[in-house]
């Protein structure tokens, strides 16, 4: 069958049309025009350039669906970015290709939506995707409204979240951890999926798939982290009022999947019957424990550990600079900081300045470091300070290297620090 995919190029979307394709159907995918297919990408027998945010009129895609015999929306996004907003990529744009399929005579509409998008829905994400199931119920055209729970796989923004948080050593919980889950694995959602394309016939209906067991959340982490070879560890419970500050803070930071709203969905539990899922797939959907193959548990743990020690890592080298230059500026005996100054060849005239000038750019670095998202240039600008500061020292001040406390030493582990979360990030 020809089958039209959009969000082909997300996390379920590239799955799905691998799927699609191995089952020998002719996929096309329907990729924002800002995203380039990477290497690897799902396989696609044809891809077109469509844009959800201005495609928002049936005709924008009555060419597009010449031919196509089954439509699949697999458009999502967690977080709103810029003009990618909920209404847009959620309800308008998926309102048109619905109303465009069923305009010239595509046989099947296969909505992707999500678990709680239902009359009890409060986030704008979940409002957003039952305007479009609704929407598509009222058309005259077969129909199916998949709603997956928390979807666990290989490259998902939930499972990157997921696999780190178990991974801690101390394992923080959101409200206890007292909120239930029932996670999919993605494998077992396209396959579902796969079979409702391919049934001969469908009833209208809205369908919950997801895994086999409802489990409370910090039983779900438990058993990730099983899976990934760990031993238990002890949970830390984070009172709701306290994550949702931190929640509000998290909104702020570039890449986070965690705002107010996204908490308040798994506050609010993602859970169904499993029948419906068990049925398409004539099995029971994979438990939790076999979300992480045994051959793949010793690298995934560590990419896991690095998502936590990366951040840990760059923030106490930011604030190294920070306290540096806070104590150069407002803690050291300035007359002690001139004499060294001296020391190193600086003509007295120039000592404020080098003294300020360094501890202020010290500071700026410090901040940058913790604030800039891509920092490269920044990590090789400190690793040449240090080495000047270094070299200076050897040789006008020499004694430093024989100081109990290892001032000039510690610089070693620093720039050994530097360097390799400059090599994380660069790859």
């Amino acid at each position: 069958m020809k089958i039209y995919l959009t969000g082909a190029s997300g996390f379920i979307g590239r799955q799905l049309a691998r799927s699609l394709h191995q089952r020998g159907h002719h996929v096309v995918c329907a990729v924002h025009r800002s995203v380039v297919p990477a290497a690897g990408s799902a396989p696609c027998d044809e891809l077109q350039s469509v844009n959800y945010v201005t495609d928002v009129e049936p005709a924008a895609w009555l060419d597009r669906l010449r031919g196509v015999e089954i439509v699949v929306n697999a458009v999502g996004l967690i977080r709103e970015r810029g003009a990618e907003s909920f209404d847009a990529l959620h309800s308008r744009a998926p309102m048109a290709l619905f109303t465009a399929a069923s305009s010239v005579g595509c046989r099947r509409v296969v909505q992707i939506s999500a678990l709680g998008a239902d009359e009890n829905a409060r986030s704008r994400y979940h409002r957003s995707k039952k305007t479009a199931d609704d929407f598509l119920a009222t058309l005259p055209v077969d129909w199916v409204v998949v709603r997956p729970s928390l979807v666990y796989g290989q490259g998902g923004q939930s499972a990157r979240l997921f696999t780190m948080l178990a991974t801690m050593p101390w394992i923080p919980t959101p409200g206890g951890g007292e909120f239930e889950v029932q996670p999919i694995h993605l494998d077992d959602l396209a396959e579902a999926i796969v079979a409702v394309v391919e049934a001969p016939a469908v009833q209208r209906r809205v369908i919950p798939l997801v895994g086999p067991h409802a489990l409370r959340f910090d039983d779900f982490l438990t058993q990730i982290r099983q899976a990934l070879g760990m031993r238990p560890v002890r949970f830390i419970r984070i009172p709701r009022v306290l994550m949702r500050f931190v929640a509000g803070l998290l909104a702020h930071v570039p890449g986070s999947v965690l705002d107010r709203e996204t908490l308040a969905m798994l506050f609010r539990g993602n859970t169904a019957d499993v029948r419906a899922t068990t049925e398409l797939l004539h099995r029971e959907p994979r438990a939790v424990s076999a979300f992480v193959p045994v051959a793949t548990a010793s690298t995934e743990r560590p990419a896991a550990q690095l998502r936590w020690l990366q951040p840990i890592l760059r923030w106490s080298v930011g604030l190294v600079w920070i306290a540096t230059g806070v104590v150069s500026i407002w803690v050291y005996p300035e007359v002690d900081s001139y004499g060294l100054l001296a020391r190193t060849g600086i003509p007295a005239a120039w000592a404020p300045l080098a003294l300020y000038g360094a501890a202020t750019l010290d500071i700026a670095i410090g901040l940058a470091t913790l604030t800039i998202r891509r920092r490269q240039w920044l990590w090789l600008i400190q690793i040449a300070l240090i080495l000047a500061y270094t070299a200076i020292i050897t040789v006008a001040l020499p004694e430093f290297w024989a100081h109990p406390y290892g001032p000039v030493l510690k610089n070693l582990p620093m720039l050994a620090a530097i360097w390799m979360i400059y090599i994380l990030e660069k790859r």
